[in-house]
């Protein structure tokens, strides 16, 4: 078995930091090919690997998985003794749905807060449209922590793919100091603690 993940720049690919995360949490050895984003022949060198034009993918000896979280069901899937969902049918249900929700929403925080892991940048001011992204956020969190968290430090107690997709919103929150409940904070602080995101960081750097 080769896997093999072809991902963008660290400082800035939110997109790629998911499906790595997943792979470290599943303790599966893999290849990583890093493309240089922002640059003129960024999209050309995307494209030797992806048919979409974008990162990250995931190749499983040749086998070819596009999407971050496309990527992250398939290795739920492939690798089940990795829980990457928490066990719980009902956990279960809701991880997907904030996970799918991450996926699919969150416009005016992408937009106005991009990732940057090696920034230290207050805002001065939040419109509307981002404040609104992280009450619902803060919301999410205390919500997953309230009912399922009890267990662990993460939002279903154990480390699992929601936490995957989450990961690069703990960077924005604590990039632009937005603010954000205890709970969340607490979150935060244990989600940039894991060795795996330790790492990422040092390796942006």
């Amino acid at each position: 078995m080769t896997l093999s993940l072809v991902i963008g720049t660290k400082r800035y690919s939110s997109w790629s930091l998911r499906p790595w995360l997943a792979l470290k949490a599943a303790g599966l050895a893999f290849d990583e090919v890093e493309i240089t984003l922002r640059q003129p022949d960024t999209k050309v060198e995307i494209q030797k690997y992806s048919p979409s034009g974008k990162v990250p993918l995931l190749f499983d000896d040749g086998f070819k998985v596009w999407d971050s979280l496309s990527i992250c069901e398939y290795l739920a899937e492939r690798f089940p003794a990795a829980r990457l969902w928490p066990d719980h049918v009902q956990a279960r249900a809701v991880a997907r749905s904030v996970s799918a929700e991450m996926h699919s929403g969150f416009m005016p925080l992408r937009r106005d807060c991009p990732m940057d892991v090696l920034t230290d940048a207050p805002m001065a001011e939040i419109n509307d449209e981002v404040r609104a992204d992280v009450a619902r956020i803060d919301a999410l969190w205390r919500d997953c922590r309230d009912r399922f968290g009890g267990g662990g430090d993460f939002l279903f107690g154990r480390f699992s793919i929601a936490d995957a997709m989450f990961a690069p919103v703990v960077t924005r929150m604590r990039t632009y100091h937005l603010p954000v409940g205890e709970v969340s904070q607490a979150y935060c602080e244990s989600v940039m603690a894991m060795a795996a995101m330790k790492e990422w960081v040092a390796a942006a750097r």
